[in-house]
C-alpha cells in the first residue's frame, strides 16, 4: 500500500505483516526527507515506526486512546492519521506541530512536549472511562529516559494500586536526549538480558512446585519462592507495582508486537510491555549518532551532514566554555543538568571535570534540591536547565534554595521564544515565576560577553542567582579576553547606552540590540530615542529609571509574557508617571511554533516592531 493513500489507521488494519513492513520503509523515507528540510526530532521517530503501526493495527483508534509521552516519537503516528499531505509543513509557522496536538487531530489525546506525564494523564483518562461506564482501551507509550523522572513512578505506583485496565508500552532505546544515566538505566539493561534468566525460570519454578510440603514448611517455602523470584527475575519489580509484565520484546518485529499487544488488550488489567527499539532505526547516520540526530536542524539526507551557516557560538556554548574556564581555578564549581548535557553546552565541562559533572536524568526537581545540598556542603553548583523545564522545579527553587539562601546559580537556557518546538518549549514565563522570590538575583545578558561577566558576578554573590539567556547564537562580540579577565558587574545597576529626548527604551537581555537598531531607524525619522540595558531584573535599578522617566516616556521591552513580567515590575516600582511607562512583551497566551525570527516579528519583538511601537506611542 502506498503511504500517500493512508488516510487513517483503518486503512492499515487489514494489511499483512509484509505489507506493514513495506509501509514502515515508506514512512522512514518520508520522515527523513521532510526532517532533512524542516529539522525536527528524527532519531526518536525513526525508532518507533513499527511500534506505531502495530499499535494502530491492534487498537481501534481514535476510540481507543494512545497517549504519547513527550511526543518526540510521533511522526509515524502523524503520517498514518490523516496528516501525510501536510507533513511537509512540520514545525513551520502555521503548519503541523512537531508534537501531539489535540486541535490538530482526534488521534492526538494529550498535548505534550515534556517527559513523564503520560502515565498520570492516561490513568486519569482511564478512571474517567470507568466512572462513565465506558469501554475503550488506553495505551501509554513512554520512553526509558522518562523513567528517570519521579512523575513517571508516581503514575505507575497509583495505576498499579487502582488496578484499572491500562497498557503501558515502555519504549526502551537506551537513550533520552543524551545517553541515559542512573540506576533505572542499569535496571532496564538487566531486563534486556533477561532471556538468560527466563530460560531458567520454568525449570526452577517446576522444581520448587514439586518439593513436598507439609503444614510446617509451606509458609517458609512460599517466602523462599517469592524471594528467589525477586532475585532471579528482574521484571518482578514491575509486577510488585501491580503491572503484568511482558518483555522484553523486539520493538521492530511487527508480528511479535501485534501478538503481545492483542494479549495485553484482552487482559483488562494494568500491563507493562517492554519493547526494545533502536533510536534512528533505518538511517545509518542517526543510528551511529543518536544524540546528534535527536533534534537536528536541516541536514543533507544523503551524507548526514547538518546544514550550518557560519555563525557565532551559541549562548549555551559560551556558558559551557565559561564554566570550564572558571572551574579551572575554583574546585568548588560543579555543573548539573537534567538529561541535556549537549543542549546546555556542558560536554566540554563533562570531559574536563567528570568528577564535578552531574547529569541527573529527566529529574529537574531533584537537580535543584541536589544542588541545594551541594551548596550547603560548600560547593558552588551551576544548574543548567532550559527555562520551560525549570518550571517543573519551582517548589524546589523556592523552598530548598531561596528560603535557605543557598549559593546556587541557575543558568536558564532557552529563555524567551525558542522556535519550532512551540508552546511546550518557549521560555516565556521565567521572569514572572522568579522575580518575586525573596533573595534571588535575576540577570539577563545583552550579548555573549555580558553572559560571561554575569556568570563571574554570580560566583561572587553570596546567595542564589539566575541568569536567563536565549536559544541560539550570540551577536558575535569578541569574548576571548572576557574569559581571561571577566568583570564583576555592579549588582542591580543598569547600563545607560544612550539617552533620548523623545523616549527611552529600557530593554532586557535579547531585546537590547534590537532596541539599539530601532533607535538608529527612529533617528532617521527625527525621533530621539535612548536605550538602557536593564541587565538586572532583581535587584532593579529604580534610580536610573526614575531619572529617565522625569525627562521622557519609557518603553520597557522584554521577551517574556507581559503579565508578571519585567515591565509590570517597573511600572509597579515607580511611584509616579504611570501614564508614561509603556510595555512591549509577549501576550498572555501560549505562543505557537515557528522560527524565532518569524515569531518575534509576529509579536513585535524585533526592530520594525519596536520602531512601530515607539511611533505609535509618540503619535508619529
Amino acid at each position: 500500500m502506498e503511504l500517500r493513500n493512508v488516510k487513517s489507521p483503518e486503512d492499515i488494519r487489514n494489511l499483512s505483516v509484509r505489507e506493514l513492513e513495506d509501509l514502515a520503509q515508506q514512512i522512514r523515507t518520508a520522515i527523513i526527507e521532510t526532517v532533512s528540510k524542516t529539522g525536527g526530532h528524527l532519531a526518536a521517530s525513526l525508532g518507533t515506526v513499527e511500534l506505531t503501526l502495530a499499535l494502530h493495527s491492534v487498537f481501534d483508534t481514535p476510540r481507543d486512546k494512545i497517549v504519547w509521552d513527550v511526543g518526540h516519537q510521533t511522526y509515524a503516528h502523524k503520517l498514518i492519521t490523516g496528516r501525510y499531505d501536510r507533513f511537509h509543513t512540520l514545525r513551520q509557522f502555521g503548519g503541523l506541530s512537531g508534537f501531539p496536538k489535540r486541535s490538530e487531530s482526534p488521534y492526538d489525546v494529550y498535548d505534550t512536549g515534556h517527559a513523564a506525564g503520560s502515565i498520570s494523564y492516561a490513568l486519569g483518562l482511564a478512571k474517567a472511562r470507568d466512572l462513565n461506564a465506558e469501554d475503550y482501551n488506553i495505551v501509554v507509550v513512554i520512553g526509558d529516559g522518562a523513567l528517570t523522572s519521579g512523575l513517571a513512578f508516581e503514575g505507575l505506583n497509583n495505576a498499579g494500586e487502582l488496578k484499572t485496565p491500562l497498557i503501558v508500552v515502555l519504549n526502551d532505546n537506551s537513550m533520552s536526549i543524551s545517553e541515559n544515566v542512573g540506576g533505572i538505566s542499569k535496571y532496564l539493561t538487566l531486563l534486556r538480558l533477561a532471556p538468560a534468566y527466563r530460560s531458567a525460570k520454568a525449570r526452577i519454578e517446576k522444581i520448587l512446585d514439586h518439593i513436598p510440603t507439609g503444614p510446617s514448611t509451606i509458609s517458609l517455602l512460599r517466602r523462599f519462592k517469592g524471594s528467589l523470584k525477586y532475585f532471579l527475575f528482574p521484571e518482578a519489580w514491575f509486577e510488585a507495582l501491580g503491572f503484568r509484565y511482558y518483555g522484553p520484546v523486539d520493538g521492530h518485529d511487527i508480528a511479535g508486537l501485534k501478538r503481545v499487544l492483542a494479549e495485553a488488550k484482552a487482559l483488562k488489567e494494568p500491563v507493562l510491555i517492554h519493547a526494545v527499539t533502536q533510536k534512528g532505526k533505518g538511517y545509518s547516520f542517526a543510528m551511529e549518532q543518536p544524540e546528534k540526530f535527536h533534534g537536528p536542524g536541516p541536514f543533507n539526507a544523503q551524507t548526514g551532514e547538518i546544514v550550518k551557516e557560519p555563525a557565532p557560538p551559541t549562548y549555551s556554548q559560551v556558558l559551557g566554555q565559561s564554566l570550564v574556564k572558571f572551574a579551572e581555578n575554583n574546585r568548588k564549581i560543579v555543573a548539573i543538568t537534567a538529561a541535556m548535557t549537549d543542549g546546555t553546552g556542558l560536554k566540554p565541562f563533562k570531559a574536563k571535570f567528570p568528577e564535578r559533572f552531574y547529569d541527573v536524568g529527566i529529574a529537574e526537581s531533584h537537580a535543584v534540591t541536589f544542588a541545594a545540598g551541594l551548596a550547603q556542603g560548600g560547593m558552588i553548583p551551576v544548574v543548567c536547565i532550559y527555562s520551560t523545564f525549570l518550571q517543573r522545579a519551582y517548589d524546589q527553587i523556592v523552598e530548598d534554595v531561596c528560603l535557605q539562601n543557598l549559593k546556587v546559580i541557575f543558568a536558564i537556557d532557552r529563555a524567551g521564544i525558542v522556535g519550532q518546538d512551540g508552546e511546550t518549549h518557549h521560555g516565556q514565563f521565567d521572569i514572572s515565576y522568579l522575580r518575586h522570590i525573596p533573595g534571588l538575583t535575576v540577570m539577563a545578558p545583552k550579548d555573549e560577553r555580558e553572559l560571561i561577566n554575569m556568570l563571574w558576578t554570580a560566583l561572587s554573590i553570596d546567595g542564589p542567582c539566575a541568569i536567563r539567556y536565549p536559544r541560539g547564537c550570540g551577536v558575535g562580540v569578541p569574548v576571548e579576553d572576557a574569559f581571561d579577565s571577566p568583570e564583576v558587574l555592579d549588582v542591580g545597576k543598569a547600563e545607560v547606552l544612550c539617552r533620548g529626548e523623545d523616549i527611552n527604551i529600557l530593554a532586557l537581555g535579547s531585546m537590547v540590540y534590537p532596541a539599539i537598531e530601532a533607535c538608529e531607524k527612529l533617528a532617521q525619522k527625527d525621533i530621539s530615542a535612548g536605550v538602557v540595558n536593564a541587565r538586572f531584573v532583581v535587584p532593579f535599578d529604580l534610580d536610573t529609571v526614575t531619572d529617565l522617566l522625569r525627562k521622557a516616556p519609557l518603553l520597557v521591552v522584554e521577551e517574556n509574557v507581559q503579565d508578571g513580567g519585567f515591565g509590570e515590575m517597573v511600572a509597579n516600582a515607580v511611584g509616579f508617571g504611570q501614564d508614561k511607562i509603556h510595555k512591549l512583551a509577549l501576550p498572555k497566551q501560549f505562543i505557537p511554533h515557528g522560527s524565532q525570527d518569524r515569531l518575534r516579528s509576529v509579536y513585535g519583538l524585533d526592530v520594525p516592531g519596536i520602531v512601530a511601537q515607539v511611533k505609535k506611542l509618540l503619535g508619529r
